[in-house]
């Protein structure tokens, strides 16, 4: 895999809209972009492997945790990991929606899902968004030391086992779970700033790497962190579903 960005700024957006079908065709009006990155399928691995799609402009959702399902409407914990383009800024919108001339910046390069969405037909979708999803062991598991830490992180930030502590936390607050958590917490941003102070990595590269940090997909599940002079302290609030990341590319 080439961890390296083939340019700063990406291929250069295509004017070519999606090509017409007998019944409908693409009206270019960016509502599927701004609901959310596609996420990734085996088929795609040959854009990340040769820099068309930079893994500095991924992240992954991590095994075990929470995301919104599209076509089921309802909130599940994911099986494996799901791949996706990052959001801009702090919005769901893809990366690589150009905005001002409302079309995408890879269209030429885009993943499966991007190809095989119809807004107005989305069967097709349905049928392969759940299967041969990319992963990250697909992806750099043949990376000697990298993928080792990878491991330990997800076993040690395990999801499921995050949310049998906020369920301790919410019935006994002063309880030993409090600490478990914090624990957790604390050990999901001390690997993040090693691997970038002693290894060199990409800071962008760090959400790829390790989904999203705790400090940010925790006040979905109800917890905020806030930290002050080098402590932790943790607050329980009640949980956003409609906050959760999107599962696939939204569906209509």
């Amino acid at each position: 895999m080439n961890l390296k960005d083939r340019n700063d700024n990406g291929p250069e957006a295509s004017p070519d809209p999606t090509p017409a079908t007998p019944d409908r065709a693409c009206e270019r009006c960016g509502t599927c972009c701004r609901k959310g990155g596609p996420g990734f399928h085996q088929e795609d691995r040959v854009l990340i492997d040769q820099g068309l799609i930079p893994a500095r402009c991924l992240f992954t959702i991590r095994k075990g945790e929470f995301a919104y399902d599209n076509v089921s409407g309802r909130l599940v914990p994911l099986d494996s990991d799901i791949v996706k383009i990052k959001g801009k800024e702090d919005t769901w919108t893809c990366l690589f929606l150009d905005e001002p001339k409302k079309g995408c910046s890879i269209y030429n390069d885009r993943p499966l899902e991007c190809r095989t969405l119809k807004c107005w037909d989305t069967r097709e979708l349905e049928k392969m968004y759940a299967g041969g999803r990319l992963t990250r062991r697909d992806l750099i598991g043949e990376v000697a030391g990298l993928w080792e830490l990878i491991r330990d992180h997800q076993a040690r930030c395990d999801y499921v086992k995050i949310r049998e502590l906020i369920k301790d936390l919410a019935g006994s607050p002063k309880g030993s779970a409090r600490h478990k958590l914090v624990e957790i917490i604390k050990y999901d941003m001390e690997i993040r700033d090693l691997v970038v102070s002693r290894g060199g990595m990409d800071p962008e590269m760090l959400d790829f790497l390790f989904g999203r940090p705790l400090t940010k997909t925790l006040p979905h599940y109800g917890i905020n962190v806030r930290q002050q002079g080098g402590k932790l302290t943790l607050q329980l609030n009640q949980p956003d579903p409609r906050s959760f990341t999107p599962r696939t590319t939204p569906l209509h």
